[in-house]
């Protein structure tokens, strides 16, 4: 397999959605699907009535037709549902998922990988995140069900994923320790998955699944050390983020600084030591501020295999961003005026997490304000130890006294935001809730962002894919492709 030298961040809720990945994919590039909240996403596309075809046109190919007729009659509607009619709600993740759930989720993420692979040879991967821990069982199987390339997975230290991987190839069953606050050293929270009892009769019917490559994103050279140690299968190389990257970011090392904007702060114990990373003998890939053709070089200079970029791709043609929100936006780096903030607080994670500053989002004050707080999707809700000894479920996002009346600590409520229905919203399927509030938008970017005029050519407010790809690797391509 020869390696990419460009890999397509994935980002968001379904702004790496299959129709972008599948255009980086045919350009000999990775084309990478974004897996977070994407149960959520098929429902939402189903209920507004998959008018195109394209999700049923991919569930007719998944080889158990009943569980995906389940699917269909719960949330397929015909022609679509009135713009005022809220979403039906999903079942949310807790230890023991009914099994609908987890078909659902593994469903959704074949119809995602499925479509972006749909029609060419190219390769396609899938970015999960440690943080949202509890599908991931279910989401890897169902990825895997549809040939899925590669795995990428930061926002934490994924150390099970590798060995899940190789046991999953197999249909055997598998299992997730959970990270549950307030347990002991040796106490264990398990998530289990067995195949069989998802999908009956799955294994005998297709036979062993391709057993993606494993890469871990990473921002440290002893991350990368304790994950190639611990490890329980075949790590197969990383990409390395830097702080400038969009979506979360790691902490910076060491104690916390901010600065006078409350940004954090990095310094140089956050630049990765590349020389050590080329002793793992495991290609590598740099991310964060590498979107453009010297940067390819540079990185190429240093010894990495290549580079990911996500901001570039995430406003064009092809990403699932809103139309207008992404109109919007682009138009604010034609006119210089695109600002990046890095937020210690807004994530439910706790990790800094980048946004773009626009009007008519969750980055205004008074809109932040007025939103009802609401915690149903549930996807970035914290494992806590009770007093019982059982555990339970909480978001430092969700309304304050609930989240006080569960153990947590009301500081940590300040300033959060709930990205799981607002970076659904900037995918453009905002849920709207019974009093008739919308939910809003809220953008994330890396720091390229004021760099993506580049991608337009004179006279236009859009670029393609293509246009992203070719101007990254006209160093390498002959001048009448890169012109094209």
């Amino acid at each position: 397999m020869n390696l990419p030298k460009i890999i397509q961040g994935g980002m968001g809720v379904a702004i790496s959605d299959w129709r972008l990945a599948r255009a980086v994919s045919q350009q000999g590039q990775l084309g990478v699907v974004s897996g977070t909240g994407v149960s959520r996403v098929l429902t939402s596309r189903l209920m507004d009535g998959d008018l195109a075809g394209h999700v049923r046109r991919a569930l007719s190919q998944f080889p158990l037709p009943e569980a995906v007729q389940n699917v269909i009659n719960r949330y397929y509607i015909p022609g679509g549902k009135a713009p005022d009619v809220p979403y039906k709600s999903m079942p949310t993740y807790s230890l023991r998922p009914p099994r609908f759930l987890d078909q659902l989720t593994a469903i959704a993420n074949y119809v995602e990988v499925y479509l972006a692979k749909e029609g060419h040879a190219g390769l396609v991967g899938i970015n999960l995140l440690e943080k949202v821990q509890m599908p991931n069982l279910a989401s890897l199987y169902g990825a895997m069900l549809a040939g899925v390339d590669f795995v990428l997975m930061g926002a934490g230290i994924p150390t099970q994923i590798a060995g899940i991987l190789d046991k999953l190839a197999h249909h055997q069953p598998v299992s997730y320790r959970l990270d549950v606050l307030g347990t002991a050293s040796d106490e264990e929270h398990r998530l289990h998955f067995d195949p069989e009892t998802i999908f009956p009769g799955m294994a005998k019917f297709i036979g062993e699944l391709k057993r993606p490559r494993w890469l871990p994103i990473i921002s440290s050279v002893v991350l990368a050390q304790a994950l190639i140690k611990r490890s329980e299968g075949a790590v197969n190389g990383f990409v390395i983020e830097g702080p400038t990257a969009g979506g979360h970011n790691a902490p910076p090392r060491g104690p916390l600084k901010l600065n006078e904007k409350g940004e954090p702060i990095y310094g140089d114990k956050d630049v990765v030591d590349l020389e050590k990373m080329k002793q793992f003998g495991l290609p590598f890939w740099l991310a964060g501020g590498y979107g453009q053709p010297g940067g390819l070089q540079k990185a190429l200079d240093a010894g990495a295999a290549g580079i990911q970029v996500g901001t570039a791709f995430a406003l064009c043609n092809e990403s699932g961003m809103e139309a207008g929100i992404k109109q919007r936006l682009l138009r604010k780096v034609l006119d210089e005026e695109a600002e990046i903030y890095t937020s210690a607080v807004a994530s439910p994670t706790g990790f800094p997490f980048k946004v773009a500053q626009m009007e008519g989002t969750l980055t205004d004050k008074d809109l932040y304000a007025a939103r009802h707080r609401i915690c149903d999707l549930g996807f970035l809700r914290t494992l806590y130890k009770k007093e019982d000894g059982t555990v339970g479920y909480r978001c430092p996002a969700e309304p304050v006294e609930d989240y006080v009346r569960k153990g947590g600590q009301i500081e940590d409520t300040v300033g959060r935001s709930c990205l799981c229905n607002n970076l659904a919203a900037t995918a453009g399927i905002p849920q709207r809730r019974k009093d008739g509030y919308l939910e809003l938008p809220l953008i994330t970017s890396g720091d390229d962002l004021v760099n993506v005029g580049q991608f337009v050519r004179a006279g236009e407010i859009s670029y393609s894919a293509q246009d992203v790809i070719n101007y990254l690797l006209s160093a390498f391509l002959k001048p009448s492709l890169a012109a094209g």
